[in-house]
């Protein structure tokens, strides 16, 4: 099945050693299909979980009528019930992240595909969506192994020339999904106008929101020297600087500071925030770093 198109975002070895996780939420939801995952909300499936007194409307057929017998009591028997999971992946193609070699849109469409994967072959619904998405344009939900070609076909038609901001993206994206589950953002939140109220969108949702911070080596340490004129590839915007130590300095603090104001911001409102370098091998990053998250077990 894998093309010589999938393999570079799915190569072989990378999918032998994704087939071993699954997505986790921490929050409890009702899916409308059975999935593979075991959910905290009791319901009726072939698990046994709990007892409880019976409660007129209760389901009869649930009655444990053994303990009836030696107690007299009506008590009602609970069991694991399973659910799918909503998986969304939610891509910042701005022409800021292509940038860095892998560039950072590669790098995040990777990532993204690794998710995928994992979540389509634990019968999950997966959805995969940029922030330039058209409001109108709801991306249809992939399910099981064999939308697995599907999920890579769609990553590679995303290319970094999306002209939106970080804000009327993620608006958008909530306004076309309202289901729940777990919702990854992975960017460089690279705006202008601050990240600050395109996040507080997704406070709305209930959802798990993990904001993936994807920046470049080149970003994370810089290696340039002399006189250089830089233009903002998004509002060619321009800036001429002469190198030195203390300007490099006081870039890696303003950096150091961005960073964690992101974390700090995330953090105080239940979503989970990690940074991530282009450099970090995917699947290192997926079963260490999302593992310790919780968002992959």
């Amino acid at each position: 099945m894998p093309t010589s198109t999938e393999s570079s975002l799915l190569p072989p070895d990378l999918v032998t050693r994704l087939e071993r996780l699954e997505l986790v939420t921490r929050k409890i939801f009702r899916g409308r299909l059975k999935g593979e995952r075991r959910s905290r909300r009791k319901g009726q499936s072939i698990e046994f979980a709990d007892f409880r007194n019976y409660v007129p409307g209760d389901d009869i057929r649930m009655i444990d009528w053994n303990l009836y017998a030696r107690l007299e009591k009506l008590i009602l028997k609970l069991f694991l019930e399973e659910e799918d999971l909503h998986f969304y992946s939610l891509i910042d193609a701005s022409p800021s992240m292509d940038f860095g070699e892998p560039a950072k849109l590669q790098y995040a469409k990777q990532l993204a595909a690794a998710l995928g994967f994992i979540g389509l072959i634990r019968a999950d619904r997966v959805k995969i969506e940029t922030l330039g998405q058209n409001p109108q344009h709801r991306s249809s939900a992939l399910r099981g192994r064999r939308s697995v070609w599907r999920m890579i076909e769609q990553l590679e038609t995303i290319h970094a020339n999306e002209m939106v901001t970080l804000a009327d993206g993620i608006k958008n994206f909530c306004l076309r999904n309202r289901g729940q589950g777990i919702v990854v953002l992975l960017s460089d939140l690279l705006e202008k106008t601050g990240y600050e109220s395109a996040l507080r969108y997704l406070l709305s949702q209930r959802m798990d929101v993990y904001v993936i911070h994807v920046l470049s080596q080149e970003e994370l340490e810089p290696e340039i020297t002399g006189d250089l004129k830089l233009v903002d590839c998004e509002d060619a915007d321009i800036a001429e600087i002469s190198t030195s130590a203390p300007l490099l300095a006081r870039y890696k603090k303003t950096l150091a500071a961005f960073v964690s104001g992101a974390q700090e911001f995330c953090t105080k409102r239940g979503m989970n925030y990690i940074l991530v370098n282009n450099q970090v091998p995917v699947y290192e990053f997926v079963s260490s770093y999302l593992r310790r998250k919780g968002l992959v077990r």
